[in-house]
């Protein structure tokens, strides 16, 4: 599970160079004139502006002491029991002290953590120098956010031995040498005190203020002037990096999403989910990043286009045999032609001559500054899908899939157009403020772009304007839905210059991104949390409570508002039906999306695990076997495909690619069953009320 207090992400794109902090005097962390003031802010902003309306009271208050705690120390390796009990004085008093603007608390309590970390540090450094054996049958639980305070030092001495043992261990597997390993890892725990002592009373205060606001929901934060900067740059046009939405989970640094358009994603090694635990600049030596700041490590990876950066990658899935590897990604700027819609026409071996065109969609885009400026011909997704949509049907296709795997959203207006070439004219999609206020997008352009056969493909990936599209769609009874459910991101974010509040002129007192909306489909039903629920699903939908909305702590729940007067093609459940019986006899015997499902149910399982063995043999022989099934799974899948098996003894054996064996099983199934459909039974147009009632 995604946990609240990790789930920031930072995409890795822009050019900056720090300067390393300095350790901050223990006398410098208190609160400032200007971070009461924006206490103040925040806490009016918050009550009066948020779209989940908040009470400030007792309950709150200790649902705050605990994400603040969850915030400092997620995996409960550093604060005792006592510690936690000496603060539950201040649990019911919090609210109090956010309407008077004290915050003296959150700076007591870092205090009290700076210490625990330095502590622990010092007997992690202890435990490095000791000789250590790997026979001995006992674990190291890596994951223990939920797990009881330790009541005591000798208890803490014991899980940072395991964790030492543990790093240790994963270095040994590695074919590191012991002086090699002691040295990385002296440098690894002096690294996590020194970031600690690094931090400033702004980087305490953002703490907690985002702790306060994720304590609504997890999309409401704050950021202090340096981290508004840094987001101003971030979400410039002008970004060069690797093309990676980056996010911190127990002291990794894991890749969350491979940006469309970057390098990353067309170098295709970095995969999501996988864990960066070294960065080298070029030819330099690799540094290790285990435990340190997300943004230290973004820092670290950004850099000038043209340059190289080198990543050492501890894959998915991998975390207990601890076998990694490097790839050297050469940074640039996302290419714009990358992101654009793209088609293709497909016809498979038995679609007996008839072909689908497939428009790849990976964001909802718009050149806002070509559109500002009064230019015709600037460009957009409607304008681009508009044009593919035409060449497509001169070439005779029988029918058309969207792709929206991995479409993590973009423009709301590109979302509301691009529906309307598929449907006559009507609302798409509505917005719900916090004051009430409901504002409907609609298309009122009649007539369409495309009207024949229809189907878009999603995954877990796709997220708030896919979602819009895809809900639309759906509501309209205008195409199939068809994949995994979708991401579940329905709500609106607004950053707030706090500046433009304060009186007097005060200045440099940050950021608020709040929550102010939510979106709801036409047939009434919001896409937050829930996410577009497809027609026909796909058995690789496993895991889906680690990914989206499901995953984030205090996400707000699904709802939903009075439908939106509108006219579908028709009702298809029954010709749904037939369609899935159709899907589920191919995909049970088909060998490419076995692979897949197995490969998804894997990675579930790996997910889950909370410890690992400190027994070299076991872990070895776990890494054996891991690797062994692969070999064997990928092997049947080659048979299956009448290709040569992989021998990896054989260095000279040059045999396809996996992702070459497996071709895109997930588009081709999806192109199936849009040429199933057009042997089915088509419905006839109902009216709004009997829509609404089917669902």
């Amino acid at each position: 599970m995604i946990r609240a207090a990790a789930a920031f992400i930072l995409t890795v794109w822009v050019v900056t160079a720090l300067a390393e902090p300095r350790v901050v005097p223990l006398d410098e962390l208190e609160p400032t004139a200007k971070q009461r003031r924006a206490t103040t802010l925040i806490t009016q902003l918050l009550s009066r502006h948020h779209y989940k309306r908040t009470s400030l009271n007792d309950a709150f208050s200790s649902d705050l002491l605990d994400r603040y705690l969850k915030a400092l120390d997620p995996n409960r390796s550093f604060f005792l029991q006592a510690d936690v009990d000496n603060f539950q004085v201040h649990a019911n008093r919090l609210d109090d002290m956010l309407r008077r603007a004290q915050v003296e608390v959150a700076f007591d309590i870092f205090k009290r953590f700076r210490s625990r970390v330095d502590e622990r540090v010092a007997v992690a450094l202890n435990y490095v120098d000791q000789d250590w054996t790997f026979d001995r049958d006992e674990t190291y639980v890596f994951d223990r956010s939920e797990a009881s305070w330790a009541k005591s030092a000798d208890e803490l001495d014991d899980l940072w031995r395991r964790r030492v043992k543990n790093d240790i261990l994963t270095q040994r597997l590695a074919g590191r040498e012991t002086a090699d390993i002691r040295d990385t890892l002296s440098k690894r725990y002096k690294r996590v005190a020194r970031r600690v002592q690094q931090l400033n009373a702004n980087d305490v205060f953002q703490l907690y203020m985002s702790s306060y606001g994720r304590n609504i929901e997890p999309h409401t934060t704050y950021l202090s002037p340096r981290s508004s900067e840094n987001f101003r740059i971030r979400m410039s046009l002008s970004l060069e990096g690797i093309g990676a939405a980056l996010q911190t989970e127990n002291e990794y640094t894991v890749v969350r999403r491979i940006i469309t358009g970057g390098p990353a994603e067309l170098d295709k090694r970095l995969k999501v989910d996988d864990r960066i635990v070294g960065v080298a600049q070029g030819d330099e030596t690799m540094v290790d990043v285990v435990a340190w700041r997300l943004e230290d490590v973004v820092d670290l990876i950004r850099g000038k286009k043209g340059t190289t950066v080198r990543l050492e990658i501890l894959p998915k899935g991998a975390a207990a045999t601890g076998k990694t590897r490097v790839i050297d990604i050469v940074r640039d700027k996302v290419k714009l032609e990358e992101q654009a819609a793209k088609s293709e026409v497909i016809e498979l071996p038995d679609s007996g001559g008839r072909k689908v065109g497939v428009i790849d969609l990976p964001t909802f885009y718009m050149d806002i500054d070509a559109r500002s400026r009064g230019e015709e011909d600037y460009r957009s997704t409607t304008r681009d899908v508009r044009r593919l949509l035409g060449e497509l049907q001169s070439q005779g296709v029988d029918g058309v899939v969207i792709d929206l795997r991995g479409n993590s959203g973009g423009s709301l207006v590109e979302a509301t157009e691009l529906t309307g070439l598929f449907i006559d004219s009507g609302p798409v999609v509505k917005m719900v403020y916090s004051s009430g206020r409901v504002q409907e997008n609609r298309d009122d352009d009649a007539g369409v772009a495309y009207d024949g056969p229809l189907a878009v493909l999603v995954d877990q990936f796709s997220a708030s304007a896919s979602e819009i599209f895809a809900g639309a769609i759906q509501d309209y009874r205008r195409g199939l839905i068809i994949g995994e459910p979708t991401f579940g991101k329905g709500t609106v974010q607004h950053l707030v210059p706090l500046d433009q509040y304060a009186q007097s002129g005060t200045t440099g007192l940050g950021h608020l991104k709040i929550t102010v909306a939510k979106f709801f489909r036409v047939n009434g039903h919001s896409t937050q949390h829930r996410g577009v629920i497809p027609d026909i699903i796909f058995p690789t939908a496993v895991g889906l409570e680690s990914v989206g909305e499901r995953a984030l702590e205090n996400a707000l729940e699904w709802s939903k508002v009075e439908p939106s007067s509108y006219v579908p093609h028709g009702p298809l459940s029954g010709h749904i039906e037939n369609l899935k019986m159709r899907h589920e006899a191919r995909v049970n015997t088909d060998p490419g999306f076995s692979y897949l499902v197995t490969e998804a149910k894997l990675a579930k399982d790996s997910a889950e695990r909370k410890s690992v063995s400190l027994s070299e043999s076991q872990r070895q022989a776990e890494r054996d076997k891991r690797e062994k099934s692969s070999l064997v799974r990928e092997n049947e899948l080659r048979v299956a495909k009448g290709l040569p098996v992989r021998d990896p003894n054989d260095e000279s054996n040059d045999v396809t690619g996996l992702d070459e064996v497996l071709g895109d099983a997930v588009l081709n199934e999806t192109a199936r069953i849009l040429l199933d459909s057009l042997t089915s039974a088509r419905g006839t147009k109902t009216t709004a009320v009997e829509s609404a009632s089917n669902n």
